[in-house]
C-alpha cells in the first residue's frame, strides 16, 4: 500500500464526461480505496447526477473549482512545512508518520489545508485533506499521539524547518 498516502491532484477536467471544468463551477471528488491505494475522480455536476449510486465512494464531497494561479517564481528559502509534508508524503517513511501527522495539523491551522473527511480503514483513522489553492489530496494517518508526546514531536518538526 505505499501508493495510498500518494498525494492526488484536482482534475482540470471532468473524469466522466472529459469536459474541463469552468471557474467558479461545482464539482465532486470521489475517493474510492483499492488494492493499489486511493483512485481520485472529479465529477462535474451532470456526471455526479448519472453515476452509479450502488459503487460507495470511500470519501466524497463537493467544492467549487477555481483557476490554478499563475506559477510563482522559485526562490532559494529554507524548506516550509508545505515542502516537508509533500517530501514525507512521498517517502512514506513509517518514522515520520508522527511528523506528517503535525505538518498536517499546522497547515490546517493556516488554512492551506481544509478537512474533508475523518474515515476508518484497516483498523487506523485517515484524515482527508484538500490543499486549499490546488485541490490536490492528502490522505495522513492520525498516528494517536498521546499528549505527553506531542512536546516532543512538535520540536522535531520546528528543528527540521529551522
Amino acid at each position: 500500500m505505499a501508493q495510498e498516502w500518494e498525494i492526488k491532484r484536482r482534475a482540470d477536467t471532468c473524469t466522466r464526461t472529459g469536459r474541463e471544468f469552468e471557474d467558479g463551477e461545482t464539482f465532486y471528488t470521489l475517493l474510492y480505496l483499492e488494492k493499489e491505494g486511493f483512485r481520485r475522480e472529479d465529477l462535474c455536476e451532470e456526471a455526479w447526477n448519472g453515476r452509479n449510486d450502488n459503487i460507495q465512494p470511500f470519501s466524497f464531497w463537493r467544492s467549487t473549482f477555481e483557476l490554478p494561479p499563475p506559477p510563482e517564481p522559485e526562490m532559494l528559502e529554507k524548506a516550509t512545512a508545505e515542502d516537508l509534508l509533500r517530501r514525507y508524503m512521498e517517502e512514506n517513511d513509517p518514522g515520520h508518520e508522527n511528523a506528517r501527522y503535525i505538518l498536517a495539523l499546522m497547515l490546517e491551522r493556516k488554512r492551506l489545508l481544509k478537512p474533508v473527511e475523518r474515515k476508518e480503514a484497516n483498523g487506523r483513522v485517515l484524515l482527508v485533506y484538500e490543499h486549499a489553492k490546488t485541490g490536490e489530496v492528502f490522505v495522513v494517518p492520525d498516528p494517536n499521539l498521546r499528549l505527553d508526546q506531542l512536546a516532543e514531536v512538535q520540536t522535531q518538526v520546528a528543528e527540521l524547518l529551522g
